[in-house]
């Protein structure tokens, strides 16, 4: 007749038939009649006294099987799906699943102890940050008398940088594994490291304590109490000073005083100098004034002595109503007229006689050429020229038509000057804006005859080439009789554009 085998809590687990060896489980269970039963009911009684013994979990197991893990030494039991520690922490190096709220695991990669919060792995310890120690510590340290002391030193990558104690001692130094370096004397709170007994208790490194501090003992190693309050110290009576006065500076520079008959002076007991600065509505702090002993001028920029600030003496809505010197040197935005040996002069835009040129204030067309606004006009001009706005020597020659700027001229043509071709001489290039114009009122086009003007060229050039007119005052690269001139830029395209060149013609 089988056997029908139940589970503690009723439920069936199998059914053993007569004469058989049922194995569901990791015991062998063993059937009526069944010959030799003995051996297997003893091994099964050794599985059981050795708790399935083995460096791999039993393969039948149910919930409630206890097994020893004999590769870590381990007494683990079945939940039902996973063998878990009775005791201590599961240890793997990755976490472990299946466990339960208040488990422990062992990170035996790093060896960190990890806690099951029942949804996450909250690191235990120990702390670890970077290859070395990275933690509060507690030590005993004694001091230099031998009596023990209690501390926590504060320790980033080994380096111990702050100690708080209750008590205040010298660490004896002397033992090596005693001492810790930066530290002499401890104070009682949190001492930083490098705050030696050697600098007055004044940290001698960037070591510092970083926020807001609601007092202190010393300010640079200098008493509190040495200090006067400045920035929102309110005085509720008047601060005053004898007629010596108050100095500033390191050796007493400037000097507010009183002298004689109550005269008040600021004065500069050293240097010659004293400026005067202010901030502009964009916050700059700038120096219009500075005062010398025998000037009153303009301050300067920055600390750049050379250059001086732009400032004005009076504003529009703030004027000085009269100004009184020897005389004035400078440039005065308007006056009535000049006064030129002994006569005033009045100003003038046109070529008056006995007027003062003034420049124009509108441009005009003068013999075909527009004269810009701010052009000054003359009968003639007597001296000597060192500058000229644009760039070439230019002469009007009649043409046989209106060319256009850059065409490469010869002689020729139903005029003076026609467009020029390979086999001509070119005499020069149509000038856009010539710096010297000779015979400016005859009839004609400006021709350019020496300096630089732009040129049409076609085809691509490169800065150094020699230009040369090809056809109907268009140039090219290609060698001929007209020369034109000397390219001073590169470029590349095939097109027709204008290149600046120096004249060689």
């Amino acid at each position: 007749m089988a056997y029908t085998i139940d589970r503690y809590n009723n439920t069936q687990l199998t059914v053993v038939e007569d004469g058989t060896i049922d194995q569901t489980t990791d015991l062998k269970l063993v059937g009526k009649n069944y010959a030799g039963y003995g051996e297997i009911q003893n091994e099964n009684f050794v599985f059981l006294l050795e708790n399935f013994a083995g460096q791999n979990p039993p393969p039948k197991a149910i919930s409630g099987q206890v097994w020893f893990d004999s590769g870590t030494r381990k007494l683990k039991f079945y939940d039902g799906t996973n063998f878990r520690t009775t005791g201590g922490a599961e240890i793997s190096t990755t976490a472990p699943a299946g466990l339960t709220e208040g488990d422990f695991w062992w990170d035996s990669t790093n060896e960190q102890l990890y806690a099951y919060n029942g949804t996450d792995y909250i690191l235990v310890g120990p702390q670890d940050a970077g290859e070395g120690i990275t933690q509060f510590q507690s030590r005993t340290v004694r001091d230099n008398g031998g009596i023990t002391k209690q501390i926590i030193a504060g320790i980033v990558e080994d380096e111990t940088v702050m100690v708080i104690s209750s008590q205040e001692f010298t660490i004896d130094n002397t033992d090596a594994e005693n001492a810790i370096p930066g530290f002499d004397r401890v104070r009682k709170g949190l001492t930083l490291k490098d705050t030696l007994n050697s600098t007055g208790g004044v940290t001698s490194t960037d070591f510092r304590l970083w926020g807001t501090a609601s007092n202190a003992l010393k300010l640079g190693g200098i008493e509190a109490a040495n200090f006067v309050q400045t920035g929102d110290a309110s005085f509720t009576t008047l601060a005053s000073f004898a007629d010596v006065g108050i100095a500033v500076g390191d050796n007493n520079d400037l000097r507010i005083k009183i002298i004689e008959d109550n005269k008040a002076v600021i004065a500069n007991e050293v240097g010659q100098e004293i400026f005067v600065q202010a901030k502009n509505e964009f916050g700059q702090i700038l120096m219009p004034l500075r005062i010398s002993s025998n000037a009153v001028e303009p301050g300067r920029v920055g600390t750049d002595d050379a250059t001086t600030e732009t400032v004005s003496l009076g504003s529009v809505t703030h004027k000085f109503n009269n100004v009184h010197a020897t005389n004035f040197t400078g440039l005065a935005e308007k006056a009535t007229a000049v006064v030129v040996s002994g006569t005033n002069r009045n100003g003038s835009e046109s070529a008056t006689s006995g007027t003062i040129a003034a420049r124009t204030s509108a441009s005009e067309t003068i013999n075909s050429q527009t004269i810009p606004a701010g052009s000054l006009k003359a009968t003639y001009f007597v001296g000597t020229a060192t500058q000229a706005q644009y760039a070439d020597l230019a002469e009007k020659y009649t043409t046989d038509q209106e060319y256009p700027v850059g065409t490469a001229m010869c002689v020729g043509g139903e005029a003076e000057t026609t467009a020029c071709n390979a086999s001509h001489i070119c005499i020069g290039v149509i000038s856009a804006e010539p710096a010297y114009l000779m015979n400016v009122d005859c009839e004609g086009q400006a021709i350019g005859l020496k300096g630089r003007v732009p040129v049409r060229v076609k085809g691509p050039i490169s800065k150094g080439q020699a230009v040369y007119a090809w056809d109907n005052g268009i140039c090219t690269t290609i060698a001929s009789t007209a020369l034109v001139g000397v390219a001073l830029e590169t470029n590349n395209s095939e097109d027709e554009k204008l290149v600046e060149c120096v004249l060689k013609v």
